[in-house]
């Protein structure tokens, strides 16, 4: 009887060598954690100029999100009592949409959103891209987590 030796998988890697390298190279950190602030700040900027669309919204909404997952990992965990008061602001923007029809940020609602945009701006240049991707999939998972407690309490409840 042949003696064969049980054949091992070979692990694959999560990420491609690329990627991998990309993730702890600081060469790739800054262009990617500009990129993020500069939409933040365009955004912010469309707002109080009344120019802001639900894509600049939800774009903002998902930064502050990822923020407080950063805060959450403990990279400026202080910084959560403003990034919560920059959700808060955010509700209002959205709540005044429907009610006005227009994107309009308030004097103060800007100094709020302002204050979790200075404490991202700490948080990116601290985190590592591996971090940043950490928060991003974390905060995906309570989207998606949420998504299905909405889901489960709308359905209907069938009695037999």
């Amino acid at each position: 009887m042949p003696n064969k030796s049980p054949s091992r998988k070979r692990n694959q890697p999560a990420m491609s060598p690329l990627l991998r390298a990309l993730t702890f190279s600081r060469a790739a950190h800054e262009p990617v954690t500009q990129a993020m602030l500069l939409q933040c700040y365009t955004a912010l900027d469309a707002f109080t100029r009344g120019h802001g669309s639900r894509d600049l919204f939800m774009t903002l909404g998902r930064h502050f999100l990822v923020s407080e997952e950063l805060c959450r990992l403990g990279l400026e965990p202080e910084g959560l009592e403003y990034v919560e008061s920059a959700h808060a602001a955010m509700v209002q923007l959205d709540a005044a949409e429907h009610q006005a029809g227009g994107w309009n940020v308030g004097e103060d609602d800007y100094l709020r959103l302002c204050a979790a945009l200075s404490i991202l701006d700490t948080q990116l240049s601290a985190a590592s891209l591996e971090m940043i991707a950490r928060a991003e999939a974390r905060m995906v998972e309570g989207l998606l987590r949420a998504g299905q407690r909405q889901a489960v309490a709308e359905a209907p409840t069938t009695v037999c």
